[in-house]
């Protein structure tokens, strides 16, 4: 099996672009500084998945949570959801981590369609205490099981269809391609 050695941000706007462009008028943008979503507006009618920093990781992690997203919360910036930045309070932290398993999941999945590695993060540096991160990481875990089991929702399918065609990796099919035992956690994990 073919995997490109090099994950290109291009690459993964152009697939974007091709998958979803002409029905969401979405693009992925390299962005500068922290990522955001950002809808349509009298500036640019197209609505942005603004990447952090040109990093492939980063740009994997907004995009699931688009795929997330429902209609509604596309028309939102950051679909309408708060952020805690680091520093967060146990309490902030378990409702962070909760909102966190199902777009974690998504790009894990979204990871192995591209042959690239996948990093866990609870993303909580300077939190009142050191997040349980191999509870999280079983969390996430457990929510991949779930999607293979009953099916991923159809735009993530789509994406993960187009991946798996751009780098002639296996689609993800069975709980053995996510390894559970190799996952890395990595602080922060998207900045």
């Amino acid at each position: 099996m073919m995997h490109h050695r090099h994950h290109k941000n291009e690459d993964l706007i152009e697939i974007f672009a091709q998958t979803f462009y002409h029905k969401y008028q979405t693009k992925l943008v390299r962005g500068d500084g922290e990522p955001v979503y950002l809808p349509g507006d009298d500036i640019d009618p197209d609505n942005r998945i603004i990447f952090a920093h040109g990093f492939y990781a980063s740009a994997l992690h907004e995009i699931s949570h688009w795929l997330v997203a429902g209609a509604a919360r596309r028309k939102l910036e950051d679909f309408g959801y708060w952020y805690d930045p680091d520093g967060r309070s146990v309490a902030q932290q378990k409702i962070f981590e909760s909102v966190e398993v199902k777009p974690q999941a998504i790009e894990w999945s979204l990871s192995v369609a591209a042959g690239f590695d996948f990093n866990a993060s609870c993303d909580n540096l300077d939190g009142d205490e050191e997040p349980d991160r191999l509870a999280f990481q079983h969390k996430v875990h457990q929510q991949v099981a779930k999607f293979l089991e009953n099916g991923f929702p159809k735009r993530v399918e789509q994406l993960i269809n187009a991946l798996c065609d751009f780098y002639q990796t296996e689609k993800p099919s069975a709980l053995t391609q996510f390894d559970f035992d190799g996952l890395k956690i990595k602080e922060p994990c998207y900045a």
